[in-house]
């Protein structure tokens, strides 16, 4: 035990003083013990559930954010599929209005050469005919110089010549 004379100036000098002082230390311990302490309790009991609840709402919001983040990444992978799409339909499209164009110019070229082909018919018909009746007069003209008489009026001139000229394209075919 602690001797009482090693207490100096805390030695209470009438029992009284010690007495009272117990009494008022339980007072203030009863008062503390009752009023202050549930209410460092209920304090401490608010944080605790507002850290928890705090805790609790960022562990809800990751959860979120986790969700919300795999949503934009499958709607990112549907929408680069669907880009892909449309680029392929794209790629069809063009390959088949080419075809189309490669078409059309094959198609015009052919009915510019046909148009071509009919056009030189005519025109060698045209000289076929403008040919014969220059050689008709040349020969109906050599012919009446070797005579010594005009064959220009004679239609047997005209049957000789004409019948000369088939035998010589019938000979070319």
């Amino acid at each position: 035990m602690i001797p009482l004379e090693g207490l100096g100036p805390l030695l209470p000098e009438h029992i009284s003083e010690f007495v009272v002082g117990i009494a008022l230390f339980a007072l203030i311990w009863f008062v503390v013990a009752k009023k202050i302490v549930p209410m460092f309790e209920d304090t401490y009991a608010k944080r605790a559930e507002a850290i928890t609840g705090g805790m609790e709402r960022a562990e809800i919001a990751q959860k979120e954010a986790q969700t919300a983040l795999e949503e934009y990444k499958a709607q990112l992978a549907s929408a680069r599929e669907e880009a892909a799409k449309i680029r392929d339909e794209a790629r069809a499209q063009a390959a088949q209005i080419a075809a189309e164009i490669k078409q059309q110019a094959a198609d015009e070229a052919a009915r510019l050469v046909e148009s071509a082909k009919t056009q030189i018919e005519a025109e060698r018909s045209l000289a076929v005919r403008s040919l014969r009746g220059e050689i008709g007069g040349l020969a109906t003209e050599l012919a009446g110089k070797i005579v010594g008489e005009s064959l220009a009026d004679d239609a047997a001139a005209q049957r000789t010549v004409d019948r000369f000229l088939a035998e010589l394209e019938s000979e070319k075919v």
